[in-house]
């Protein structure tokens, strides 16, 4: 099958991460994945939500779509005084994502914030909020460690995020909106980077799937998402 925009069905779309994009950000990152583009900005608050136990850091993420990040312009959530369900489910995602890579107790009663802010979106937003939203994270608590509110970074390994899809029954990875709006079946995965699992989604949109074209689809996500980490590394300057 041949792909719109010339891929192989393995092939990631071109990415590209600019860090510090945000001025007044703890920690910021644009991440370009093809047409997609997010704006990932992390915030520290010395204050700590009333749930998190004494002496623990917490880390969390919101996430909107601009209205004209898509074709046609959407409505902003708060004109409906109401977050979006998608919106309310994508930013758990990630915030549980990027929460496995920190060491809460080690990152202090320090609470991070990663916005998540979809300025153009062509398929595969949440999961490159999760990539763009670690380097922002990362470059947080990097902050954290030069202006010596700690003494060693609380991160215990990178985190990224990928898309893959079965499309006229070929499986691909990072589907793009026009793949994505007619997939018989689409996954989202995030992973750390020994290639273990943090959050699988997989949903049989046009039909049922078996369990070895999941597996398929894992494959073709731990290779996108072993790409991810390289980039992710050289935008970092290859440390946390």
């Amino acid at each position: 099958m041949d792909r719109e925009d010339g891929r192989a069905l393995n092939e990631l779309r071109p990415v590209k991460i600019t860090t510090n994009f945000v001025q007044f950000a703890e920690g910021s990152c644009l991440i370009e994945c093809g047409d997609t583009k997010v704006l990932c900005c992390a915030s520290v608050d010395f204050r700590t939500p009333p749930f998190v136990p004494r002496g623990e850091g917490w880390v969390t993420a919101e996430y909107s779509m601009l209205p004209r990040a898509n074709r046609e312009r959407k409505a902003r959530d708060v004109s409906r005084l109401k977050l979006s369900p998608r919106s309310a489910e994508i930013q758990r995602l990630i915030g549980r994502s990027l929460r496995s890579a920190v060491d809460l107790k080690r990152l202090g009663e320090h609470a991070i914030t990663i916005d998540c802010d979809v300025l153009q979106g062509d398929g595969g937003t949440r999961t490159a909020s999760v990539t763009g939203g670690f380097v922002a994270l990362a470059l947080a608590c990097r902050w954290l460690v030069e202006e010596r509110e700690l003494f060693a970074s609380p991160l215990r390994h990178y985190v990224t995020g990928v898309s893959a899809g079965i499309v006229e029954d070929y499986p691909m990875l990072d589907l793009r909106y026009s793949e994505d709006s007619r997939a018989q079946v689409d996954l989202n995965c995030v992973m750390n980077e020994l290639g273990e699992l943090i959050e699988v989604q997989g949903t049989g949109e046009g039909r049922s799937f078996t369990l070895n074209e999941q597996q398929e689809l894992l494959r073709l996500c731990a290779k996108g998402n072993k790409e991810l980490l390289a980039i992710q590394r050289e935008a970092l300057g290859g440390k946390l």
